[in-house]
């Protein structure tokens, strides 16, 4: 694998465990609504995931990895719509897309 591209999947990986370590293991959506350094450093970690997979496809479009075209377009709505990025999207990414994203990397 391309050097450049491992670097970009091991950027991805740390800002997974970035976002593993903002949040408490028993994780409650209503605390997480309040919380809006976390909410804002977990957008900034799916950015960097976003565009660090949009860079390795760029740079190998025959790379599968599950949901990559979603991943990238989420970082540009984060980036270039913001404000339609909602709580429970946030939500949604952190406990149900993230989890599957690094079991993918893992492998």
């Amino acid at each position: 694998m391309i050097e450049e591209i491992k670097s970009w999947l091991i950027d991805i990986d740390t800002a997974i465990g970035e976002i593993d370590s903002f949040l408490p293991a028993k994780r409650d959506f209503s605390e997480f609504r309040k919380d809006l350094k976390t909410k804002r450093a977990i957008e900034r970690n799916i950015a960097i995931i976003g565009e660090a997979m949009s860079r390795t496809l760029k740079k190998d479009p025959s790379i599968k990895i599950t949901n990559s075209r979603k991943i990238v377009d989420t970082r540009n709505r984060i980036i270039h719509g913001y404000d339609k990025i909602s709580d429970e999207i946030l939500w949604g990414i952190v406990n149900k897309s993230l989890p599957i994203l690094k079991k993918k990397l893992i492998n």
